[in-house]
């Protein structure tokens, strides 16, 4: 991330008219403050517009790495810029969702563009009333199964980066097994 001079860029405040009625018609000073004008305009540019470096959707593209670790979020440079900031904008809501069915079929969403069902919830039992018989033993297996979305462009499903990504958010006691399909699963909606 580099913000540097910026060839042509105005000062919105000019040193130069500033200065006391004595230096406004001398021409060194006000050749000398135009060079101080041109160093300071970004400066005053990035301080004006301070807020918006802070919004993912507005902020430089050359800044949301830095402020996807602000917030834990994803970031992949090879990601197309809209996906980079809405990930980052979204990043708190996902970790709020880390490890759960609804955070793992958002996040394959985001990230890779694809819909998704878990099924399975990975030995998790409980039961309400205390000294209760023990419920049955759950299935030790998650069941996620992706299939392209519909309504935007056909794309192929990369089963190695949902792999990835999967291994990534399931929690670490479960066993997540994926499975991809060619379209959405009976009655269900792409």
């Amino acid at each position: 991330m580099s913000r540097a001079a910026v060839p042509g860029l105005p000062s919105r405040y000019p040193i130069g008219e500033q200065l006391p009625a004595l230096y406004a018609d001398d021409d060194f000073a006000q050749r000398f403050t135009a060079g101080l004008d041109t160093v300071l305009a970004p400066v005053f540019t990035t301080l004006d517009n301070l807020p918006s470096y802070f919004d993912p959707r507005l902020a430089p593209a050359d800044f949301l790495a830095w402020l996807a670790t602000w917030v834990g979020g994803a970031d992949d440079p090879d990601w197309p810029v809209e996906l980079r900031r809405e990930a980052v904008a979204r990043a708190v809501e996902l970790h709020r969702w880390r490890g759960t069915r609804r955070g793992l079929v958002e996040a394959l969403r985001l990230v890779l563009g694809v819909s998704a069902e878990v099924s399975g919830d990975g030995g998790a039992a409980w039961s309400a009333t205390a000294g209760a018989a023990l419920p049955p033993a759950p299935a030790e297996e998650v069941l996620v199964r992706v299939w392209p979305r519909r309504g935007g462009e056909a794309h192929e499903v990369d089963a190695e980066r949902v792999r990835s990504l999967v291994r990534s958010l399931c929690p670490v006691h479960t066993v997540c097994r994926v499975e991809v399909l060619s379209g959405p699963p009976a009655g269900e909606e792409g």
